[in-house]
């Protein structure tokens, strides 16, 4: 069977259509690529895939580094001695990592020991709020402990005895042997007394309040005042580092003095033994303070 031969005008518009579906088969896949990218790099309604990779990975590394604070001294000592030429300074960051370890650990627990003082004065506002709104006794302190989470873990003793009617002043003088928790000890004596006299327990709960609040008041009035004192024992601290920066832009080269000769060695052992003997003795002087 012989054909008729195509003309000029049906190849031409062969040709056209073509060229369009192959045009719109660009435009449909670049638009496609746009959406893409646009999901990709959080320009669309969801968030980014990368950025939030991005995100989980510094939280990742931020919490890795904030649990392994101790660590950064090895960074700063090995900066120390590549410039002096020596390992002496990553000897002494590696002894100097337990120490700096204990410490930022003491650091944590004065500052939970503070937020379990303040989540104390917390709780008991709260549960005077729901005495006073017409709950009874036993639920008031469940919800105002879970409402502002003060108690923690040593709060499930206390929920205990408050939801199954267990005996409340007792598991609240457990607590109150917690760091921090000092003031449930005088929770634990309002719940008593109302409930052995019948006394007014919100009445109770609220002169406490007063009371703890007034002594949160006064630890923070002489934190500041004792912040000059602080202030001090941090620039005595610093007095050593300004002086060999200082030896350094003079063009004295300390470290290959303290590093590399016998006097200078001894100079250092000398000047770190009192160095560290200041420090702790002006600590002493002003964690004294604080306590009194």
């Amino acid at each position: 069977m012989s054909g008729s031969p195509v003309g000029v005008p049906d190849a031409v518009h062969a040709a056209a259509l073509c060229a369009g579906a192959a045009a719109g088969l660009v435009v449909a896949g670049r638009a496609q690529g746009l959406r893409r990218a646009r999901v990709l790099f959080g320009r669309g309604t969801g968030q980014s895939p990368l950025r939030e990779g991005w995100q989980r990975g510094w939280l990742r590394f931020g919490g890795w580094i904030g649990d392994r604070r101790e660590w950064l001294c090895l960074p700063v000592a090995l900066v120390l001695a590549v410039l002096g030429e020596s390992v002496l300074p990553l000897i002494a960051a590696v002894a100097a990592v337990p120490v700096v370890r204990r410490w930022l650990k003491r650091r944590e627990l004065s500052r939970e020991r503070e937020r379990r003082a303040d989540g104390v004065v917390d709780l008991c506002g709260a549960v005077v709020g729901e005495l006073r709104a017409g709950q009874e006794p036993g639920q008031a302190l469940l919800v105002a402990a879970y409402g502002t989470g003060a108690l923690g873990a040593a709060g499930a003793g206390v929920s205990a005895a408050a939801r199954f009617g267990g005996d409340v002043p007792r598991a609240l003088g457990q607590a109150a042997c917690e760091p921090g928790l000092e003031g449930l000890a005088g929770v634990a004596a309002c719940w008593r007394v109302a409930a052995d006299g019948g006394a007014g327990l919100a009445a109770g709960l609220d002169r406490l309040e007063g009371a703890l609040r007034a002594e949160r008041r006064r630890r923070e009035e002489l934190r500041a005042q004792l912040a000059g004192a602080w202030s001090t024992v941090t620039v005595l601290a610093l007095l050593p580092v300004l002086g060999l920066g200082l030896g350094a832009a003079l063009g004295a080269d300390p470290l290959g003095v303290l590093l590399h000769r016998s006097a200078g060695l001894v100079c250092l052992v000398m000047g770190a033994s009192f160095e560290a003997a200041g420090l702790f003795w002006a600590t002493r002087i002003v964690r004294r303070g604080e306590g009194a």
